[in-house]
């Protein structure tokens, strides 16, 4: 309810001003740019089993029209949803995988955090084009008026709870998820560029927070520990 808000979707968004295109067509989503001051650009293939095809059309050409047509607006920040799985090949290694596989006796304390200047190792085709999303941001940055913040999200799922032992350390609650995309508009106008992490507060996390909370405030209000309190009880 804080701000103005326009749709930018292939179908119709009730209660929100949509403009009905697909982002593969840059001249058809233009007009969805204009006037806007923030863009959140959340639109992508995400299934594993999606073709190059679609990944290309969708996740790569669809991310490089998003910024242009932000940038050809004015428009002065783009909050681009990466992923985890930019850094998902680290979920081979241990203690990741221990951690993933709910194995918590095996884990050193305190274990070794990913943070945002971890080097990249993306899981799949998905992870290697949101890190290519990452990049494709920077230069934005560099070359542009415009700030461009990425968000790695971790598992953000209908449920809104975990609902397998590998959700335990990156699940990501709806509330916390969009608080990050709060906390990203309201960031600094000098905050040019950054790549921040989001997960709730879970025990066994090891995707750093710690960097939003620091720069842009982001605190998390739920952890996953408390669904695996109420299946325990």
């Amino acid at each position: 309810g804080r701000y103005e808000l326009t749709a930018l979707n292939r179908r119709d968004v009730a209660g929100v001003r949509t403009v009905q295109a697909d982002i593969a067509d840059l001249a058809a989503i233009e007009a969805a740019f204009a006037g806007q001051e923030v863009v959140v650009h959340l639109a992508a293939v995400v299934s594993g089993e999606a073709g190059w095809d679609d990944v290309l059309r969708y996740n790569v050409v669809g991310a490089y029209n998003v910024f242009e047509a932000a940038r050809r607006a004015g428009v002065a920040r783009v909050i681009f949803a990466s992923s985890g799985m930019a850094m998902g090949g680290y979920a081979r290694q241990f203690p990741y995988n221990a951690l993933l596989g709910g194995r918590y006796d095996e884990v050193p304390q305190p274990w070794p955090m990913l943070t945002h200047e971890s080097l990249p190792h993306p899981a799949g085709l998905y992870g290697v084009i949101k890190v290519g999303g990452e990049q494709l941001a920077r230069h934005f940055a560099d070359a542009t008026p415009m700030s461009m913040i990425c968000l790695r999200y971790g598992v953000v799922n209908q449920a809104d709870r975990p609902t397998e032992p590998r959700h335990f350390p990156i699940w990501c609650s709806q509330r916390d998820a969009a608080q990050m995309v709060e906390r990203s508009i309201e960031a600094p106008a000098d905050l040019k560029y950054d790549i921040f992490f989001v997960t709730s507060d879970n025990q066994w996390g090891y995707r750093d927070l710690s960097h939003a909370y620091q720069t842009v405030g982001y605190k998390p209000l739920d952890s996953a520990e408390t669904y695996r309190l109420a299946t325990d009880s």
